[in-house]
C-alpha cells in the first residue's frame, strides 16, 4: 500500500518540487490549500490530475487537526510559509504567527490525531513530520561554514520566527517521542522561484534586458555571500531525512559560496553582455541587518543520509536565465499576436 504525504506550501517552489518527487517514489500526496483561489496553484497545474487537496490553514489549528485527520498521513512536510526575508521587518507579526507558531499548530494537530497525551511513544506508526528550518538562523554566524551544532544568531524576524519553529519541532520530538526533524536548508533555487527574490530577479532582468524590453537592473547589497543550490536538489534531502531510523536535524546545502556579484556576472555572461553596463545599486534595497555569509557543511546528510547536490551554482544561474528568456519569447510572442488580432 503506497505510502500518504501531506505538504502544506505545495504551490511554493519547494512544494511543486517535493510533489513531484514523491510522486516519482509511489506516494499519494494531498497539499494543504488554504481556499481555492491560490494564485500559486498553476505551479502544480500540471500535476493536479494526480494530486489530492485538503483544506487548512496555518494560522488555524482546528482546519490543521481536520487535514490531519482527514487526510490520516504517514509523512507531513511543513513548507508553508512567508520565505521572503525582507517581508519580515515590513510584517513581522504575520511573519511569526505563520512561521512559527504555525509549526506549532501542525506539531499539536499531529499529536492530538495520533493520541500523544504527554508520554513519551516508542515512535512507532507515527506520522513522520518535517519541518522547513532555514540557513537564516545563523544569520550573524559564529563560524563558517556552519552546521548542525552551530549556534543560532538570526538576524531578521524571518530568522527569529524559523529559530522558534526549529526548537518547538525538537522539542516535540524529546517531549512526546515524536518523529520530527528540521531539514536547514541554505538558499536553494530554481526557475520556480519567485520573482522577488535575488536570483529570480536577476534571471528575469537578464533575460529582458536582452530581449530589449528593460534597461537596468537595481540591486542592493552586492558583496552579500550565499551557498545557493537548486531545489530540486534540496527536496531529495526532505525525503531522505524521514526515511532514517531515528529522527535527527541536518544542514543542507553545497559548501561553496557566491556573492551576488558573482549571480549577476555569471547570469550576464551567458547571454553575452557585461553585467557593469546595467547593473545599479539602491541603497534601499539593503536589508535593516544584513547576513553577510553563509556557507553550509552538510557533511552529516552526506555521510548519513547518502545525500548530493547533482546542479552547481553556474548551471543554476544559466539554467533560471534560460527559462526566462524562454518565459519572455512566449510573452512577446503572445503580444504580438494580440497586437496583430486588433488590426
Amino acid at each position: 500500500m503506497s505510502k500518504r504525504a501531506l505538504i502544506t506550501g505545495i504551490t511554493g517552489q519547494d512544494g511543486s518540487y517535493l510533489a513531484e518527487h514523491l510522486l516519482a517514489q509511489g506516494y499519494q500526496v494531498w497539499g494543504l490549500i488554504r481556499g481555492q483561489a491560490n494564485p500559486r496553484k498553476s505551479r502544480v497545474s500540471r500535476l493536479v490530475s494526480e494530486l489530492s487537496f485538503v483544506d487548512g490553514d496555518l494560522m488555524d489549528q482546528s482546519s490543521l487537526c481536520s487535514a490531519v485527520d482527514k487526510v490520516q498521513p504517514d509523512e507531513i512536510y511543513n513548507l508553508g510559509a512567508i520565505s521572503f526575508v525582507p517581508m519580515s521587518w515590513q510584517q513581522p507579526e504575520l511573519v511569526t504567527e505563520i512561521n512559527g507558531m504555525g509549526v506549532l499548530r501542525m506539531l499539536e494537530a499531529i499529536r492530538m490525531v495520533s493520541g500523544l497525551n504527554g508520554s513519551r511513544s516508542d515512535g512507532g506508526g507515527q506520522i513522520r513530520f518535517y519541518q522547513a528550518s532555514s540557513s537564516e538562523m545563523f544569520g550573524k554566524v559564529a563560524e563558517t561554514p556552519q552546521r548542525e551544532t552551530t549556534i543560532f544568531r538570526p538576524r531578521s524576524p524571518y530568522g527569529v520566527a524559523k529559530t522558534y519553529g526549529h526548537f518547538i519541532t525538537r522539542n516535540y520530538r524529546e517531549s512526546f517521542g515524536m518523529y520530527a526533524v528540521s531539514g536547514m536548508l541554505f538558499n536553494h533555487e530554481s526557475p520556480r522561484r519567485g520573482a522577488e527574490f535575488v536570483t529570480r530577479k536577476i534571471s528575469l532582468a537578464v533575460a529582458r534586458i536582452k530581449l530589449g524590453y528593460q534597461d537596468k537592473l537595481s540591486l542592493g547589497n552586492l558583496d552579500a555571500v550565499r551557498d545557493w543550490g537548486f531545489a530540486g536538489d534540496y527536496v531529495r534531502a526532505m525525503h531522505l531525512m524521514l526515511q532514517q531510523d531515528e529522527p535527527g536535524d541536518y544542514v543542507i546545502g553545497t559548501g561553496e559560496m557566491h556573492s551576488v556579484r558573482d549571480a549577476v556576472r555569471i547570469a550576464f555572461e551567458h547571454v553575452g553582455l557585461n553585467w557593469e553596463d546595467y547593473v545599479s545599486i539602491d541603497p534601499s534595497l539593503v536589508r535593516p541587518a544584513e547576513v553577510e555569509i553563509l556557507c553550509a557543511d552538510a557533511e552529516r546528510a552526506r555521510t548519513q543520509l547518502g545525500w548530493e547536490p547533482s546542479v552547481d551554482f553556474p548551471e543554476l544561474m544559466r539554467m533560471m536565465v534560460d527559462s526566462d528568456l524562454r518565459q519572455a519569447s512566449r510573452e512577446r510572442e503572445y503580444g504580438d499576436l494580440l497586437l496583430a488580432a486588433s488590426w
